[in-house]
């Protein structure tokens, strides 16, 4: 059988010219349009962030959401321009978008979620941009809240991007979410030492810091009678800003006071009596 390879190249050709020439401006301008409009929602992004930070009373921790917000909206309308110009009517946009919506809902439920999750934080507020957390397993100084994850950073500068859904299902610890926090340092002093004399080296240190807050006062107690030494607690308020630095300087200088007053911090003994010395 004798095939005219020329004939059937030349029929293809034309095929391919007459579908160029109908439908070829139109792709090239969805193209372009895509293109144009994937610019334009980065763009509206930026813009957006700077606006809302010269808005002193808006909260930082919403200002991310809402760039992200407009972003997605370009980019939606973009969608909506490119399947406009290949002549689908609006209404069939719409119920093209809604059986997306619901196919994408479907297969994306972990997704979503993290979305509805980062909503219930900016409405709850369990914390904001600069506050010390920890949440989803996860401890840091939160960096951003964006519509699916919350970004840290860590005190040795390490990001960490946990899912909202992680943090929102989970038990919460803020930090920073309140002005003053309190420090409680145990230490063991000897059984023949004189508690007196150890309750008063600590209050005078407590006392003559002022990181030290006089509101609540400062408090010396026994916390324990331990097996090898009387457990005694100094117990203080501070600023949160001051915690740390406070906290590190008080457990070497505990032990310098004790030490200049002659106050014994022990190591673990144990008392072995022979009922039988035979």
């Amino acid at each position: 059988m004798n095939i005219d390879v020329a004939g059937e190249v030349n029929v293809l050709w034309e095929e391919a010219q007459l579908i160029l020439a109908t439908y070829g401006f139109d792709v090239l301008g969805a193209i372009l349009i895509l293109l144009l409009g994937w610019i334009i929602a980065g763009w509206a992004s930026s813009a957006t962030r700077s606006a809302v930070e010269r808005i002193a009373w808006m909260d930082g921790t919403v200002k991310p959401l809402i760039a992200s917000i407009v972003r997605y909206l370009v980019i939606v309308i973009t969608v909506v321009a490119v399947l406009n110009r290949f002549g689908v009517q609006t209404t069939s946009i719409i119920a093209v978008l809604g059986a997306a919506g619901l196919a994408v809902g479907l297969a994306l439920q972990g997704t979503l979620s993290n979305v509805a999750a980062g909503v219930m934080i900016l409405f709850l507020r369990p914390f904001k941009v600069g506050d010390y957390v920890t949440a989803g397993g996860n401890g840091g100084t939160v960096a951003e809240v964006g519509l699916f994850t919350t970004e840290l950073t860590t005190p040795d500068n390490v990001y960490i991007s946990v899912p909202n859904s992680q943090i929102i299902g989970g038990a919460i610890s803020n930090f920073s979410r309140h002005s003053t926090r309190r420090i409680d340092i145990v230490v063991g002093i000897g059984y023949s030492s004189n508690i007196d004399t150890a309750f008063a080296a600590l209050m005078k240190l407590a006392e003559e810091d002022g990181r030290v807050l006089a509101d609540p006062e400062p408090q010396v107690s026994v916390r324990e009678l331990a097996d090898s030494s009387v457990n005694v607690g100094l117990r203080f308020w501070v600023n949160s800003v001051d915690y740390w630095p406070t906290l590190f300087d008080f457990n070497k200088a505990v032990k310098e006071t004790l030490d200049a007053n002659g106050v014994e911090i022990p190591f673990p003994q144990r008392v072995v009596e022979i009922k039988n010395p035979q």
